[in-house]
């Protein structure tokens, strides 16, 4: 998998199916890649989602055919993969500033949306801090939580605050555990592992895990047990205060590391963030593990 080119046949495979309701799926399968990553990349080098970059760019061709008279607003609603006249003109206020009406009247400046043009430039990508070592399979326990694909770097650290402060603070503090779930989180360490995994029914959305080390025990109410595949891992390092360190680490993984990387592609839908201590601050480390394989020839 080349990245920097499956991100541009992605690009190209939506622009000829701007008149279809593709979904992020489609695309993925179209560049043989997974929707898991494809979503998560294209985000991060565009500052678009896959949805959002389609969106856009049918509220800008339907502009330019009331423009030049093209069909009723109705026509062109539908034309654009709106299911009613109302949605299609929500939607366009939203984007545009006006009405579809006004546009056809009025003769109203667009707001432009051209298609985007994948260009990466390689800035530090070998300065990136990482090791690759092979894992055998293991299990994680923890509580886990939907996140749609274009909130993870605002819902993340949510879910996260949420879990310090219904379980995770007071135990680390020195509180007895004195459930079932209190004694799965403090005993199998749940906090030292984020758990980002693809969901096949929710192309969407991934399952995000506040998880541990699983040691075999019955599964308290609430929480859910993951396998981990073995894998060989890229596992890169951060360094500084949360959630900053990692989301800057994340995004210089997509937009520098994999792009330069001429040995290694992302081998399947699962990332994995490791805090291996409780504290935050300007000297705290923490980790991305993403699993690996050479690339082909």
């Amino acid at each position: 998998m080349d990245w920097v080119k499956s991100l541009r046949g992605a690009v190209e495979y939506m622009e000829a199916h701007l008149l279809e309701p593709v979904g992020p799926e489609e695309v993925a399968r179209a560049v043989h890649i997974s929707p898991f990553y494809l979503q998560k990349g294209f985000q991060i080098i565009t500052g678009y989602s896959l949805g959002e970059y389609m969106r856009d760019r049918r509220l800008y061709m339907a502009a330019m055919d009331l423009l030049a008279g093209e069909g009723r607003v109705i026509d062109i609603a539908y034309k654009y993969c709106y299911q009613t006249p109302e949605s299609f003109t929500k939607a366009f206020v939203r984007f545009h500033g006006f009405s579809p009406s006004q546009v056809k009247k009025e003769r109203m400046a667009v707001r432009p949306f051209l298609p985007l043009k994948i260009k990466i430039t390689i800035q530090g990508g070998r300065d990136v801090d990482y090791i690759v070592e092979k894992m055998d399979s293991f299990q994680v326990i923890g509580m886990a939580r939907e996140i749609p694909m274009d909130r993870g770097y605002e819902l993340c650290p949510k879910f996260w605050d949420e879990m310090k402060e219904k379980h995770l603070t007071a135990l680390c503090q020195g509180k007895k555990p004195e459930t079932d779930r209190e004694r799965a989180i403090a005993e199998c360490c749940v906090g030292l592992f984020g758990v980002c995994i693809e969901e096949e029914q929710s192309p969407g959305a991934f399952t995000y895990m506040a998880a541990g080390h699983y040691d075999g025990r019955p599964v308290p109410e609430g929480m859910e047990v993951r396998e981990i595949p073995a894998a060989t891992w890229a596992k890169f390092r951060a360094q500084g205060p949360l959630p900053g360190s990692l989301q800057t680490l994340n995004t210089q993984i997509f937009q520098e590391w994999l792009p330069g990387n001429p040995q290694y592609e992302l081998a399947f839908p699962t990332n994995i963030e490791v805090y291996p201590k409780a504290e935050d601050g300007a000297d705290y480390e923490c980790y991305i593990w993403l699993p690996v394989k050479e690339r082909e020839a």
